[in-house]
């Protein structure tokens, strides 16, 4: 059992009823044994024999969370991933009973909840109305349709020298949680927000933190929210994609369920990427789902990929997809194992798209294949075609980059090829050099466009918007899995930023921290390197001494550049020099959340930091790929701001 991927999904084969059931039964079960007789517990037995030579000592760079990551998540984060998420291979080869023994076994301890975490924190009744007269601060993931990450201060509400001057407004804890990835859309004085593993969408007032609407979802919206008008007469509203792969849209002003649609190609798919609204249209980027079932020998590798979906705004029908590849097909050959192998695969769309409304394009980044034969579309950035979805051109930047989770990383890696990885001797790079981060439009002085993207293989392409023609690039360390560019880039209008995330690789080699990079002509600007810090209170951060990159993607504000560190550190830079103007500790703060349940922070990953109303936000847990568990939304204001 792995569980800490990217890639987690609730796909067809359990209700979120039925999923919600199990996970109930899983937490009774824990509860009735207790945590302090793990020892005699029966789940330490099904632990033993199918999860603990991937999570006792997980290899360095693995997603594999670390036994002690596992011991923080609820039962029903470690049943959804089981029963129908990235670990389903595994899970499917469990009675009921041992899923039900070895969440038992691992999950944290729970009370309940209900909705006493949202009851408790709902403002008074006069100031619980949406006003959505405002211009949103930001539209989602990459706050414009450009994907830029880029704010003035009048969208923020926040000056280059308050950023330098923060103190914590409130803290929002969500039960049931040990990790936070999407972001939020802030308009006027409210803050539209995806609880992820609380199953909700909270409406909250940007100033205190308190509850203006709740809305219940089926499942977990792990991704971005996007906001704008769903169909040319119908109301403002929000959409986000959920755990089971359907696009959830709501009226912004209530809350409302407006609908629930199916955009994929490939019901096994997950939606990880966030959507963007743009004229009654709803891009939305379709990830994959075999690069982690492939670890199991008896599963058929591989046959999803990824796509680019647009859908009606108004009725989440889908109008065109773009594939990156044909469906797979049988390759004539089995596995180690006799299982036939199906190819090709992968490629997928997990990173969030921008849109070029004067060329009218939409530009989406790619990962890697997951069985072979490889394609010209992994590890790419695609130009699509706005009104109907036709390709216009792909840039590849890594050929020949065949992996799964069944694969060591290179071709000298530390552990041999699983079964699924039996093209590894056939040429393949074995790298998972994915486009993590979203491709940017840059718009460059007397026209002169370009398309910023970033790699995980350290790399940072300046591209010809109307070719994609390599116009530049710099790289930054040598890269890895998760290392590298990983979630997101910013640009200031001058320069683009890169954080390198690089967790666990030798100080000699690494290059985590930021780096700037003029986009007129590819010279690094700056460059600031992150050093580890475990001194006093940071000693209880477990991971400090080896994740204190910075893998959350960064957000520009006036002139400054806001980024968070895998340690839980949040940085803030001078845009024009690099000069550190403030850091702000999330994982040792003590917090008192308004909605008065426990909240701790921690990593900070992902859609990490964003802003409006004057305040800026950050998601502090993220227990993913063996990081610091939290499960806190962290308001910072200007001191002496009320």
């Amino acid at each position: 059992m792995v569980i800490g991927s990217r890639h987690l999904r609730l796909a067809a084969g359990l209700s979120a009823a039925a999923a919600a059931a199990l996970a109930a039964g899983l937490a009774l079960a824990q509860v009735a044994h207790g945590q302090d007789d793990r020892e005699t517990h029966p789940g330490k037995a099904v632990y033993d024999q199918s999860c603990a030579a991937c999570h006792n000592a997980p290899e360095a760079g693995s997603r594999a969370a670390p036994l002690a990551s596992l011991r923080k998540m609820s039962a029903q984060t470690l049943s959804t991933a089981l029963t129908s998420g990235v670990m389903k291979p595994i899970g499917d080869q469990l009675t009921r009973e041992q899923l039900r023994q070895v969440v038992g076994y691992l999950a944290a301890p729970e009370a309940p909840v209900g909705t006493a975490w949202i009851d408790e924190a709902m403002c008074p009744a006069d100031r619980r109305k949406v006003e959505l007269s405002a211009k949103p601060a930001q539209i989602g993931f990459g706050v414009d349709l450009e994907n830029t990450r880029r704010m003035s201060a009048a969208q923020a509400g926040l000056k280059t020298k308050d950023l330098a001057n923060l103190e914590v407004a409130w803290a929002f804890a969500m039960p049931k949680t040990s990790g936070l990835r999407g972001q939020g859309v802030v308009v006027g004085d409210t803050v539209f927000y995806p609880a992820g593993q609380a199953n909700h969408i909270l409406a909250l007032d940007t100033q205190t933190g308190c509850v203006k609407w709740a809305t219940p979802t089926e499942a977990q919206v792990r991704n971005s929210l996007a906001y704008g008008r769903l169909g040319k007469d119908g109301p403002l509203g929000l959409v986000g994609g959920d755990a089971q792969g359907n696009l959830v849209a709501l009226d912004a002003a209530t809350g409302k369920l407006l609908w629930r649609a199916d955009p994929r190609h490939d019901k096994t798919a997950p939606l990880s990427g966030s959507p963007l609204i743009h004229d009654g249209k709803i891009i939305v980027p379709i990830s994959g789902s075999d690069v982690g079932a492939a670890m199991r020998p008896a599963y058929e590798c591989c046959k999803g990929h990824g796509a680019v979906a647009a859908v009606d705004a108004a009725t989440g029908k889908v109008l065109w997809t773009w594939h990156t590849m044909e469906d797979a097909k049988p390759l004539g050959r089995t596995n180690a194992q006799g299982v036939a192998a199906y190819g090709p695969s992968g490629a997928p769309v997990w990173s969030s798209p921008a849109i070029d409304v004067k060329r009218g394009v939409v530009f989406a980044s790619t990962g890697e294949n997951t069985s072979p034969p490889a394609t010209k579309t992994s590890d790419a950035i695609a130009s699509i075609d706005l009104a109907t979805g036709r390709q216009n051109w792909v840039f590849q930047a890594l050929e020949n980059d065949i992996w799964n989770m069944s694969c060591p990383v290179g071709v000298d890696g530390s552990r041999p090829p699983g079964a699924n990885c039996y093209f590894a001797k056939d040429g393949s790079v074995l790298l998972d050099h994915d486009f993590g981060a979203g491709p940017v439009v840059f718009r460059g002085k007397r026209g002169k466009d370009v398309i910023l993207g970033g790699q995980k293989s350290g790399d940072v392409w300046a591209l010809d918007p109307a070719n994609g023609k390599v116009l530049w690039r710099r790289q930054f360390g040598k890269g890895s899995p998760l290392g590298g560019v990983h979630w997101g880039i910013a640009t200031d209008g001058v320069r683009v930023f890169a954080p390198i995330s690089d967790p666990n690789v030798p100080k000699d080699l690494s290059a985590a921290g930021m780096h700037a990079v003029d986009v007129a002509t590819g010279k690094v600007a700056w460059q600031w390197r992150a050093e580890p810090d475990c001194e006093g209170p940071r000693a209880k951060v477990t991971i400090c001494a080896n994740r204190y990159g910075l893998s959350a993607a960064p957000l520009v504000v006036d002139g400054a550049v806001v980024a968070g560190s895998l340690d839980g550190r949040l940085w803030v830079f001078d845009a024009a020099t690099g000069k550190v103007l403030a850091m702000h500790d999330t994982a040792t703060t003590a917090y008192q959340p308004v909605n008065k349940i426990p909240g701790a922070g921690g990593s900070i990953d992902a859609a990490g930091v964003f802003a409006g109303g004057g305040m800026l936000f950050v998601n502090s847990g993220y227990a993913s790929f063996g990081q610091a568990a939290g499960n806190v939304l962290v308001a910072y204001r200007p001191k002496g701001a009320k």
